[in-house]
């Protein structure tokens, strides 16, 4: 695997080395050892599959606060999407800053998301399949979100909005929540 750091320090785009043959290819998408040699988190508590029927459905803009915040790695399985993390952790230099990295079945590429990240994703295409392997399990009480829309983030999305969940569409936007972000966000 190939692990390239993005402008936000912890955030890696993840692309396999396939070896190639008459059948196809196999790479490696997952190695414990790695993980670590990068610097990254190599548990998995879960593993979760997303499929959305239409293009242009909206996931996001989700993280869980510490004790409970989760690692991710993305990959879009089938299809397409545009995934988008924000960090939100209030000590970074690059803190509510984002990248935006396309993820396709066909280029096979992953995106490591750091704990204390917000994220969510666009899909391109119908018919779009996400994996995600997550670092924590799923904790209801300390789940929360950021508005999508919110202009303060800046997030750009390519395509109109055609899904979104009602629970994703009532996340609201930093400048009511951002406080409260901020103070559970930070490290102690």
């Amino acid at each position: 695997m190939r692990f390239t750091e993005t402008s936000l320090p912890g955030a890696f785009i993840i692309d396999i080395e396939p070896r190639t043959d008459n059948r196809g290819f196999f790479a490696r998408a997952f190695c414990q050892r790695e993980f670590e040699e990068h610097g990254l988190k190599p548990v998995i508590a879960q593993a979760n599959i997303a499929f959305n029927i239409q293009r242009g459905t909206l996931r996001g803009m989700h993280f869980q606060f510490p004790p409970y915040a989760e690692t991710k790695v993305v990959r879009a399985t089938r299809g397409a999407i545009l995934d988008i993390i924000v960090d939100l952790r209030p000590e970074s230099p690059t803190y509510l800053r984002s990248i935006a990295v396309e993820l396709t079945a066909d280029n096979h590429r992953a995106l490591y998301v750091p704990e204390r990240f917000a994220h969510g994703y666009q899909t391109l295409v119908d018919d779009t399949e996400t994996s995600y392997q997550v670092g924590e399990f799923y904790a209801p009480g300390v789940e929360s979100g950021l508005s999508p829309f919110d202009p303060a983030l800046r997030l750009e999305w390519p395509l109109p909005v055609t899904e979104m969940s009602p629970k994703d569409r009532a996340w609201t936007a930093l400048a009511e929540v951002g406080d409260t972000v901020r103070q559970r966000m930070t490290l102690s």
